[in-house]
């Protein structure tokens, strides 16, 4: 991997995130928007609401995250696909706006018309809002927009077969996720009603989704042959396959009842999708343009990629505290319970106060060096595995002594006798 490849390697998996963490927040609104009448369609939005309470304003992270990459490593695509496509990414920032104020002002609902009246602005921008960025997608697959600002078309750069298509399947796609992630949810509550009721929801949202991917192979076509060409008999092939396996394995896991290895699976199916779009669609970022000819010049690169690893160092183990926090409830619940630290644990306790600061710090160093100092792709690798390294290192490195475990006590003993 060259240099120049990298910042659009990250802002593909901020892409992936973004997919399927706000896709999931999105598709929330669809089932509240298709709940119905009466106490079990209130006690599904309910549940839908308060599911994404802690998560969905974290979601947006990605997508600020995608757009500042682009924009400072590619500027002429960037500028590129913000002037051709202004009008989809323009109705996705309204369904953004209208879409967090109404979930902000449900807590302020007095009446039950008010609530109806929220509840549905929040799920019409759940849907606008996938399927205008869905479209936007569509357009830069099928290669409608060109180098240039305003170059392309403002209207069949997004009112297209392919873009009409990736728009339907991102909105289906959100469903699906919101589905089996709010089972998910609903069993580890206790919700045995609600569990069925999402588990029927995401066994037949599973199956629409996989139906109009399938069928869309068809569309892609007739419409955008080089993608097609590309994504069935090259490079993107693999990210078709691994998209179609881990969807049906979510299937299996959800009509057996194991909803927690479902949530990854159908993460995974949606991340494969993605990565056989850029398997697909690479070296060309646009029409007429190549990955490297959009890249910012060396400088700028070295530094946006230290800057996104230097940030991951934060930002990962920021979002993996909260997703514990929100899906366990208490943070090291499980080790207290058991009563065992891990073999793992006793070792960062051992080495951290020494060795992690310093293999942080080499880590560091030989990232920016192979990143910066040397030309070669290997050289590129091995400085971003060596960035990746003092991720894992540096965050355990920074904590304080106390709030790392200690092999020697036993937690048990500790929660028995108060001295």
């Amino acid at each position: 991997m060259h240099l120049y490849e990298l910042p659009l390697f990250f802002a593909l998996i901020g892409l992936a995130f973004y997919t399927v963490l706000a896709g999931a927040d999105f598709g929330a609104g669809w089932w509240q928007l298709t709940a119905g009448k009466g106490r079990d369609a209130a006690s599904i939005r309910d549940h839908a609401h308060h599911a994404m309470g802690p998560v969905w304003e974290a979601n947006h992270v990605w997508l600020i995250f995608v757009l500042t990459v682009v924009w400072t490593a590619y500027p002429s695509a960037f500028g590129s696909i913000a002037s051709t496509l202004t009008i989809p990414l323009f109705i996705a920032a309204v369904g953004i706006i209208f879409r967090g104020t109404a979930y902000a002002l449900r807590a302020g609902a007095s009446t039950a018309r008010e609530l109806r009246a929220i509840d549905t602005v929040f799920a019409l921008s759940s849907i606008l809002t996938p399927f205008a960025l869905g479209t936007a997608v569509g357009g830069i697959a099928s290669r409608r927009v060109p180098v240039g600002n305003a170059a392309g078309n403002q209207f069949s750069s997004w009112l297209n077969p392919t873009s009409l298509l990736i728009g339907v399947l991102a909105v289906a796609t959100a469903a699906y996720l919101a589905a089996v992630f709010l089972c998910a949810d609903a069993a580890r509550l206790g919700e045995t009603t609600l569990e069925q009721k999402f588990r029927t929801r995401a066994l037949a949202a599973g199956l629409v989704t996989g139906t109009i991917a399938l069928g869309g192979v068809a569309v892609l076509h007739s419409d955008a042959q080089p993608l097609y060409h590309r994504l069935v008999e090259g490079k993107g092939l693999i990210g078709l396959l691994a998209s179609i396996v881990a969807g049906g394995a979510t299937l299996v896991l959800v009509w057996q009842k194991r909803y927690e290895a479902s949530r990854y699976t159908a993460a995974l199916a949606v991340a494969a999708i993605i990565a056989g779009w850029a398997l697909a669609q690479s070296p060309v970022f646009l029409e007429g343009l190549t990955v490297r000819e959009a890249a910012a010049g060396r400088d700028t690169l070295v530094a946006v990629t230290v800057a996104v690893l230097a940030g991951a160092a934060i930002l990962f183990p920021s979002l993996a505290l909260l997703f514990r926090l929100v899906l366990g409830g208490d943070l090291g619940r499980g080790e207290r319970a058991s009563g065992r630290p891990t073999q793992a644990h006793s070792l960062l306790t051992t080495l951290a106060p020494g060795l992690l600061p310093r293999l942080a710090i080499a880590c560091l160093v030989a990232g920016i060096g192979f990143t910066t100092i040397a030309d070669a792709a290997w050289a590129h690798t091995i400085g971003v595995v060596s960035l990746f390294a003092f991720i894992v290192v540096a965050f355990p490195a920074a904590l304080p002594p106390d709030l790392l475990p200690n092999p020697l006590k036993n937690p048990i003993a500790e929660e028995a006798d108060p001295r």
